[in-house]
């Protein structure tokens, strides 16, 4: 049986708690990503999943935590320049869940940007991160095929 990611009470399909993604714009040099990490968990925020993108000078650490106020203050305090945006997570029972998800998101026209997967969960699951054109058409085009799009509730711990 699916559960409902969305409040009864509204008409559209926002997920009401959407799963952050923090974007960290890192220098390329040797350490970076260590003293990032060092400072999330340091104070008891957990990365739940991470990418890092990277270029001849810089890189772009995307992540979800356990606690994104925790992880923006922390952002703010230690200098790390960073971009905060809503990103669709989908948990996931089996490989073959890979292809569905990425049909459901086909049959309703919707272009990935990327996806990424999650290092941890706390029931243990796969799940990966997804970043779309249009979270609201890709959250309802998923719901309807079974498959649970993830809330930051979902996430922290």
């Amino acid at each position: 049986m699916m559960t409902s990611l969305m409040d009864p009470q509204r008409t559209d399909t926002t997920p009401f708690d959407p799963v952050k993604q923090f974007s960290v714009f890192a220098e390329n040099r040797l350490g970076r990503l260590h003293d990032l990490t060092t400072v999330l968990g340091q104070n008891n925020v957990h990365v739940m999943a991470i990418t890092v993108l990277d270029t001849t000078d810089s890189s772009i650490v995307r992540f979800i935590v356990d606690d994104p106020g925790k992880a923006r203050e922390l952002m703010i305090v230690n200098d790390f320049p960073y971009n905060e945006l809503n990103v669709l997570a989908v948990e996931i029972d089996t490989e073959s869940d890979l292809k569905g998800v990425l049909s459901a998101l086909r049959e309703a026209e919707i272009n990935i940007h990327y996806i990424y997967s999650f290092i941890k969960r706390p029931e243990g699951k796969a799940a990966f991160a997804i970043n779309v054109e249009d979270s609201d058409v890709s959250a309802q085009a998923l719901s309807q095929r079974g498959y649970k799009v993830l809330t930051q509730g979902d996430i922290s711990r």
